[in-house]
C-alpha cells in the first residue's frame, strides 16, 4: 500500500485535504514530510499528514475519521 502526504487545513468544522504527494516507502514519504513540516510555510492550524492507505480515497477517509479520546494512566490527572 502507498503512503500519502496531504496539507491539512482545518475550515470551520471541517477539514480542507490537499494531496501533495504519493510514495510507496515509508522512509521517503517519512522524510518529505518532515521536510514539508519545516520547510513549507505552514499557515495557523494547517499540518502535513502523511496516511498509509489502499488509495486516496481511503486515505482522505482516514484523516477526516475524528479519533478516539486519549487514554488515561494512573499517572495523569
Amino acid at each position: 500500500m502507498p503512503y500519502y502526504i496531504y496539507r491539512v487545513t482545518p475550515v470551520g468544522p471541517i477539514r480542507q485535504l490537499a494531496k501533495i504527494s504519493r510514495f510507496d516507502s515509508f522512509k521517503e514519504a517519512s522524510d518529505e514530510a518532515k521536510r514539508l513540516r519545516r520547510d513549507a510555510g505552514l499557515a495557523p492550524g494547517e499540518t502535513i499528514k502523511t496516511m498509509f492507505a489502499d488509495n486516496e480515497l481511503q486515505a482522505e477517509d482516514l484523516l477526516n475519521t475524528p479519533r478516539g479520546e486519549q487514554p488515561v494512566t494512573g499517572e495523569d490527572n
